[in-house]
C-alpha cells in the first residue's frame, strides 16, 4: 500500500516511527498539495493531505480515524505577513504547498482585502516574496519563528480560534474510495503516532540539526502548538471550516465525513 506523508516538521512524529514499520506500507514524501494531486490521480492509496482537498472530494475519500495535524490557537507555521495594513494590500504572494492555508486566508480575510487584490503563487522564500508584493502567506518550516522588522504578522490559526473558538484541522490522512485498508495498517499508524508523541524531545533535537531552528522553539511547537488527534473537537472544527468554505464558494457540495 502506498502512503504519502508531507515532509514538514509537524509530520515527523508520525513519519519517523512509520519508517521503522515497513508492515505493508511504502512511504513517499512530498508537499501536502502534491500529495493531494497524487492521491486524486490514483498514484497513492492514502495520503496526508490538506483538509480543504479532503473536503472538496469527501465523496471520493475516507478518513483514517484518530490522526490529524491540527492546532488550537496560535500555531506559528501559517502566517500572513504584510508590509502595509490589510485593507490596502494590492498584491499578495502565496506559498500554496498547503491549499488549506490558502482557503483559510480567504475565509478569514476576503472581506478585509480590497477589491482587485492580485494573488500570485511563488516558491516559498519569504524575503523574495515580500520584495515584490505587499504581503505574503508563508507556511511550514519557513514560517516557524519568522519575524521581520516593519511587518505585520498574523497567525491564521490564532485568528481562526479567536473568531470561532474551535480547533483548526490543517491536514488529514485520506484513503481513496475502493481501497481496502486492513485493521493492521490502521493500528500501525496509531502505534506510530503514539511512539512519536513519546519522543518529541528527540525529534525536536533532530529537526534542529536539519533546520537550524532552536531546539526550544521546536519543542514548544511539537508539544504545545500541534495536535495529532482527530477527536470530537477536531471534527467539529473541520465541519465548521467545511461550512465556511462552502459559503465562500470554494466548493459546490458538502459531503459528510466518512471514515474507514
Amino acid at each position: 500500500m502506498l502512503l504519502g506523508i508531507h515532509d514538514f516538521i509537524n509530520s515527523q512524529p508520525l513519519l519517523e516511527p512509520l519508517r521503522k514499520r515497513v508492515l505493508g506500507l511504502e512511504i513517499r514524501t512530498d508537499s501536502p498539495a502534491r500529495l493531494a494531486d497524487q492521491l486524486s490521480g490514483g498514484e497513492l492509496d492514502m495520503a496526508m493531505i490538506p483538509a480543504i482537498e479532503y473536503l472538496k472530494q469527501a465523496d471520493s475519500f475516507r478518513l483514517i480515524p484518530n490522526i490529524s495535524i491540527a492546532s488550537r490557537n496560535k500555531v506559528g507555521t501559517v502566517l500572513l505577513v504584510s508590509r502595509v495594513p490589510l485593507d490596502v494590500i494590492r498584491s499578495l504572494a502565496l506559498d500554496d504547498r498547503s491549499r488549506t492555508s490558502v482557503a483559510l486566508l480567504q475565509v478569514l480575510y476576503s472581506k478585509v482585502f480590497p477589491a482587485g487584490l492580485k494573488l500570485e503563487s511563488q516558491e516559498p522564500d519569504p524575503e523574495k516574496m515580500l520584495e515584490n508584493h505587499d504581503a505574503t502567506l508563508i507556511i511550514g518550516d519557513q514560517a516557524l519563528g519568522y519575524s521581520k522588522e516593519g511587518t505585520l504578522v498574523y497567525d491564521l490559526s490564532e485568528e481562526w480560534f479567536n473568531r470561532t473558538g474551535k480547533t483548526f484541522v490543517h491536514a488529514v490522512i485520506a484513503v481513496r474510495k475502493g481501497v481496502e485498508v486492513e485493521s493492521g495498517i490502521i493500528q500501525t499508524l496509531l502505534d506510530a503516532k503514539q511512539e512519536g508523541m513519546q519522543n518529541l524531545d528527540a525529534i525536536a533535537e533532530t529537526e534542529a540539526k536539519k533546520t537550524g531552528h532552536p531546539v526550544s522553539l521546536l519543542q514548544d511547537y511539537l508539544k504545545n502548538k500541534i495536535r495529532y488527534d482527530f477527536g470530537d473537537e477536531e471534527m467539529a472544527g473541520l465541519v465548521h471550516f467545511q461550512s465556511l468554505c462552502h459559503e465562500a464558494g470554494l466548493f459546490e457540495k458538502k459531503f459528510p465525513l466518512q471514515f474507514v
